[in-house]
């Protein structure tokens, strides 16, 4: 059948647009989809990175269990070196992740047991330092709180208790009160200042603190008056 002239303008004008534009449309469908592969590849990489340092944590969570099944008791000391090498790993690859903030807590905990000091302040400064999260976390206010109370112990137990109070002095402890007047109180009693250490353990009592070490210190401190 013979094509009529509207078909006929139709054809031209369709192969006048693709010679005006083909060449723009098929950069643009080249560049849409290596985009959307780009995206695809740029997912599937941070879930490999969650996985991985979901697998770290879980790894330490497992450790730091001991063989009688209660969190917090000395481990051995392969499991608590191994502890403190994947909190440093955390903190290499997967730095902007809740992970590798809540691994660098154990990694501080068990560097205070194996008697390095210096280790446990750096695993603790370095979540202080990494205050605000990157893609996989947002910062947290209790773990931040608790960092700055483990630090600030740590640094008590280095004999620098100046630096310690100016720490403690210089934060909100909002709902960690309680701890944080216990460790003034500690930090008076190094000081020698009895007075504001007792006020400083009535003040953790009043906050909610009811531990046998607490009154311990306390009752200490009524004898020697």
């Amino acid at each position: 059948m013979a094509i009529n002239a509207a078909e006929e303008e139709t054809v031209e004008s369709l192969k006048q647009w693709w010679e005006e534009n083909g060449k723009q449309l098929i950069i643009l469908v080249v560049v849409g989809f290596a985009a959307f592969t780009g995206w695809l590849v740029w997912t599937n990489s941070q879930n490999a990175n969650i996985d991985s340092a979901s697998d770290m944590y879980e790894e330490i969570l497992t450790l730091a269990i001991s063989d009688s099944g209660q969190p917090g008791t000395l481990l051995i000391p392969q499991d608590s070196g191994r502890i403190v090498e994947l909190g440093e790993q955390l903190r290499s690859e997967h730095g902007g992740s809740t992970y590798a903030k809540l691994g660098s807590l154990f990694a501080a905990q068990q560097s205070v047991q194996n008697d390095d000091l210096d280790a446990a302040e750096a695993s603790l400064q370095w979540i202080l330092d990494n205050e605000q999260g990157g893609l996989l976390s947002e910062a947290n206010e209790g773990l931040i709180l608790t960092a700055n109370l483990r630090l600030g112990r740590i640094i008590l137990a280095k004999g620098e208790a100046e630096r310690a109070l100016a720490l403690v002095n210089n934060l909100d402890p909002k709902t960690f009160e309680a701890g944080y007047s216990e460790l003034r109180g500690d930090i008076y009693i190094a000081m020698g200042r009895e007075v504001d250490a007792r006020d400083a353990y009535v003040a953790a009592q009043e906050a909610g603190s009811n531990s046998d070490g607490l009154r311990m210190k306390l009752d200490e401190l009524s004898n020697e008056s």
